[in-house]
């Protein structure tokens, strides 16, 4: 027999709302554990490296940015300061650092593939400092 999906009917009139109120801390300390009332459920454990592949498969799904966008501003315009004259100030455009942004973020994902693919040819899984040195060599970089 095929199982079905049981929705709730919406409510008609009444409340603006039609969400189920939230559970408050006091009953969700209390009950988290089987429907005989023993002991509370253990929380799942998963196997090493389980959870770092899950996350790096959210973020290949995804396209927003990664870096917060006002300490890269922040970032940005110190970078700047430093490398005007001083007494002079300049002003930036929202979208100008969201450009930069998506070029600096797309720069560093690059990078660090290629890190990962000279720690794979050294048989490492894990990237270190000497992968990211070889990788900008590789590329032609300088360290300037």
């Amino acid at each position: 027999m095929a199982r079905l999906k049981h929705t709730k009917n919406k409510a008609v009139g009444g409340s603006k709302s039609t969400k189920s109120p939230r559970k408050t801390l006091a009953s969700r300390q209390g009950g988290g554990g089987s429907a005989d009332g023993g002991e509370p459920r253990k929380r799942r454990r998963f196997r090493p490296g389980e959870r770092a592949l899950k996350e790096i498969r959210a973020y290949q799904r995804t396209t927003e940015l990664l870096l917060r966008k006002l300490p890269f501003a922040r970032l940005v315009k110190e970078v700047q300061e430093t490398l005007t004259p001083a007494g002079k100030s300049y002003r930036w455009q929202a979208a100008a650092l969201l450009a930069l942004q998506e070029a600096a973020e797309a720069h560093l994902v690059s990078l660090f593939e290629d890190a990962n693919l000279c720690a794979l040819h050294a048989k490492r899984v894990t990237i270190m400092v000497r992968d990211f040195q070889l990788a900008r060599r590789i590329r032609g970089q300088s360290r300037e």
